[in-house]
């Protein structure tokens, strides 16, 4: 969170909008003929594709691939996407009713901490509407919703293991990990990402931030400049909106910066040392391209595995030697199943 949408649904699309602009009030037995095998699962003729998320969809990383993509696919099939950004965890069920009521298609979640959202797909005013969540570490499954999920053990040792690499070229032994609020995964990432990193420099120290919001550019810089005072000289900004607040600061101080989610290393105008690669809207494509299909199942889990699939992935931006062969094998080996990656971050 495979890749590029299929022009063919448009071909699909086209005849049912026509016949709705021609026909009457009634619904004929062409107009049902040309909905079957496209994704209008109301049956009103259109495709509309809710979204929502609790980040900033214009944040230039995490949050905004999640809609970037479903734009790019909406567009090439002439779908209407509409999207409830900045959400408040708590109105996410309130706003997927709200979802339901414009009889969208499918309501799309950006992430793990809206779960509760799904809790109003069984009402009634959302019988026609299908539900996809990008799960992260995973959410309870049912038969009412679709998920992807990914391992943030995989994810953040292997970004841990790049930086420790990073870290033992420059003869680095300090790094720092800059998060919003203290919630179960974002600890558990900063666990891996530490074990990662020390499976490199086994004397190295990593300083962790945990600042409350993953949006606040303020509080994230302030973190920086502390963790910058107590001698870092590697920073992880696992955060949304704030990313790139920190990762400026970074490159003045000529301090290495990692992605959170998403391939920045051909971007000239805010530097990164390493893209890792676990963006939402990798995964979002892919459940697109099956429900353009009609082969995206409710009740179902797609699991994304380092080294297996394409998504997620670590890259070094500028590596030297064999850097970026090492990562490269370390993720071939997890998603082999020859290391045991969640033994080496829990002691499993």
């Amino acid at each position: 969170m495979k890749k590029s949408a299929r022009a063919m649904l448009a071909l699909l699309v086209a005849p049912a909008l026509l016949l709705t602009a021609c026909g009457g009030g009634e619904d004929t037995a062409q107009q049902q003929a040309a909905r079957k095998g496209q994704p209008d699962v109301n049956g009103d003729g259109k495709v509309v594709i809710g979204v929502l998320s609790n980040g900033d969809t214009h944040d230039n990383g995490y949050y905004q691939s999640f809609v970037d993509d479903a734009n790019t696919i909406a567009r090439a099939n002439g779908w209407e996407v509409r999207i409830v950004d900045k959400l408040n965890i708590a109105d996410g069920p309130t706003q997927a009713r709200n979802l339901c009521r414009q009889r969208v298609d499918l309501i799309a979640i950006g992430a793990q901490e809206l779960q509760d959202a799904l809790s109003v797909a069984p009402e009634p005013v959302c019988a026609n509407t299908h539900w996809y969540i990008n799960g992260g570490g995973g959410v309870k499954q049912t038969k009412w919703f679709s998920q992807s999920v990914d391992r943030v053990n995989q994810t953040l040792y292997t970004a841990g293991y790049a930086a420790g690499l990073v870290m033992e070229e420059a003869g680095a032994t300090k790094a720092g990990y800059i998060t919003g609020p203290e919630l179960d995964f974002a600890i558990q990432a900063a666990k891996a990402f530490e074990k990662g990193i020390k499976a490199v420099v086994p004397k190295a120290e990593v300083l962790k931030a945990y600042t409350g919001d993953f949006e606040d550019a303020a509080k994230a810089k302030e973190a920086f400049e502390q963790q910058k005072g107590q001698g870092i000289q590697l920073v992880y900004p696992y955060l949304g909106g704030a990313t790139d607040a920190v990762t400026v600061e970074a490159n003045k101080a000529n301090i290495p910066a990692l992605t959170p989610g998403t391939d920045r290393c051909e971007d000239t105008e805010v530097k990164y040392a390493v893209s890792v690669i676990f963006s939402p809207g990798k995964f979002f494509a892919q459940a697109l391209q099956e429900f353009q299909k009609g082969t995206l199942k409710m009740g179902e889990t797609r699991e994304w595995i380092i080294g297996k699939d394409d998504v997620p992935t670590v890259k070094i931006c500028n590596p030297t030697g064999d850097m970026q062969a090492k990562v490269d094998q370390l993720m071939q080996d997890i998603g082999s199943g020859k290391f045991d990656v969640d033994a080496a971050v829990d002691g499993k």
